[in-house]
């Protein structure tokens, strides 16, 4: 490790904030929960001194509401509310973007996807986009710090032969390349089979999740000989609506990708229900709870940080109550996902915190806490919340900002800017409003005005959609 990176290593205060704030982090409570749950707060002092192995598991188009830990009155997840209990649940956490891929690039760049023109793409849908080989990652800085590094399950960054995990940052790379595919055939989004090992294609007609399950399972319960991270990114719960009972349908689908009714098949549109979605979310919670527990056997878990989140927000079946708007949209419901953190070896257990916070964020927090230094020539939009979570230092006060094709958005403190498909601006406060209804724009034109300058002095920084 560098000198400098040994001091990022030992605590230095992270990223620094960016922006006035106006109010304070969001203190509507959340539902659910587990028993006992209280606000946050850092222990100092504790842990091994080592530096942390990474499991970061990504659902795929999972509500925020989708978990019993979050409210789902009719999902049961026993391991992802196991795991909310062993550290801390964030209820204001949200994604980098409101669909697959540019989520993904903001993750893995720490950047907004509009620095890079494969973020451009909502999502990817061919092979001319994608991320850029040269542009520094999470595993690629990581890696430079002495990491091992390896990705499992959906890559969404672009396809072979110019994209790949291998080509980006990580040591192995098991999944798919594309948005979606059906979850036996391994049919995907470009109507091709869609499963690789590395560069090669790997047969395995089993059922995907279980199939990403067992690779999980294997890398974590390793012998490592240095610290790792894992980025495990699960298809589900996202369409086609597909169970682990369902070869049946999954062979209909299959004939009509074959067919040439690719995007047809794959969405599903004539299928799915509310109780197959409930399948496919306590099926990725058992999924889970398999991979926890190799970890456990394995003697880590004390130093592994474990992250649990979702791509966006939810979709169709989804639950999402109480919040508006689903994916795609820049409203609650589109970004806003559960989020959980567990780090037995430093942080506490039974805790909530309601600091805003998306995953740029986490891209500077783990390359801070991994000992890792950020490329200056690609310099994060994300900052660290490092100081907060282990040193008890203020959580960083920054806006998020969000952009997509027909919506855009900027949150800061409790107040949220919005502007519609329409043209139409809004603003909320999302400590008294999270279901976004009570609209105060004409109420308060000085701070609207003001979120909207901000928002659009951070876009002119933006690279534009193409026309």
């Amino acid at each position: 490790m560098s000198e400098i990176s040994r001091r990022a290593f030992a605590g230095l205060v992270g990223a620094g904030a960016a922006g006035a704030v106006a109010g304070t982090a969001a203190t509507a409570p959340a539902a659910a929960g587990s028993p006992g749950e209280r606000p946050f707060q850092a222990r100092h002092g504790s842990g091994s001194g080592k530096r942390p192995n990474v499991l970061f598991i990504l659902g795929d188009d999972l509500g925020w509401a989708d978990l019993s830990s979050y409210g789902a009155p009719h999902i049961r997840t026993p391991n992802l509310d196991r795991l909310a209990a062993q550290g801390v649940r964030f209820t204001d956490a949200y994604s980098g973007s409101a669909t697959c891929s540019p989520t993904r690039f903001s993750l893995y760049t720490g950047r907004f996807p509009g620095r890079t023109q494969g973020g451009l793409a909502e999502p990817i849908g061919n092979r001319t986009q994608g991320l850029d080989p040269n542009h520094p990652t999470l595993a690629s800085l990581l890696k430079k710090a002495g990491y091992a590094t390896a990705l499992i399950g959906k890559w969404h960054c672009g396809w072979l032969p110019d994209y790949s995990p291998t080509k980006s940052g990580w040591d192995e790379f098991f999944g798919n390349f594309g948005g979606a595919l059906e979850y036996f055939s391994k049919l995907g989004q470009l109507g091709d089979y869609d499963l690789y090992e590395g560069d090669a294609t790997y047969k395995d007609l089993r059922y995907y999740t279980t199939v990403l399950t067992e690779r999980a399972v294997d890398y974590v319960g390793r012998k490592h000989d240095r610290p790792w991270l894992l980025n495990l990114n699960f298809t589900t719960p996202h369409w086609p609506w597909i169970g682990e009972n369902d070869e049946e349908a999954a062979a209909d689908i299959a004939d009509r990708i074959r067919s040439g009714d690719v995007l047809g098949g794959l969405k599903h549109d004539d299928g799915g229900s509310v109780e197959k979605y409930k399948e496919m979310v306590e099926d990725l919670d058992a999924s889970v709870g398999k991979v926890l527990e190799a970890l456990r056997r394995s003697g880590q878990e004390d130093n592994t940080i474990v992250i649990f989140a979702s791509d966006n927000g939810g979709e169709r079946f989804s639950y999402q109550w109480p919040l508006s708007g689903a994916k795609a949209q820049l409203l609650e419901g589109g970004i806003r996902v559960p989020t959980i953190l567990r780090w037995p070896d430093r942080i506490r257990a039974r805790q909530v915190s309601r600091e805003p916070v998306y995953s740029p964020d986490w891209t500077a927090t783990l390359l801070e806490l991994g000992g890792a230094r950020p490329d200056p020539a690609y310099p994060l939009d994300g900052h660290s919340f490092a100081g907060y979570l282990l040193r008890g230092e203020r959580a960083p006060r920054h806006d998020l900002f969000w952009r997509v094709r027909g919506n855009r958005a900027l949150r800061r403190g409790d107040w949220k800017y919005y502007r519609d498909s329409a043209g139409k601006d809004h603003l909320y406060n999302l400590a008294a409003d999270q279901r976004e209804q009570a609209d105060l724009a004409a109420q308060r034109p000085e701070l609207l005005a003001e979120l909207k300058a901000a928002w659009e002095a951070t876009n002119s920084g933006l690279l534009p959609y193409p026309s």
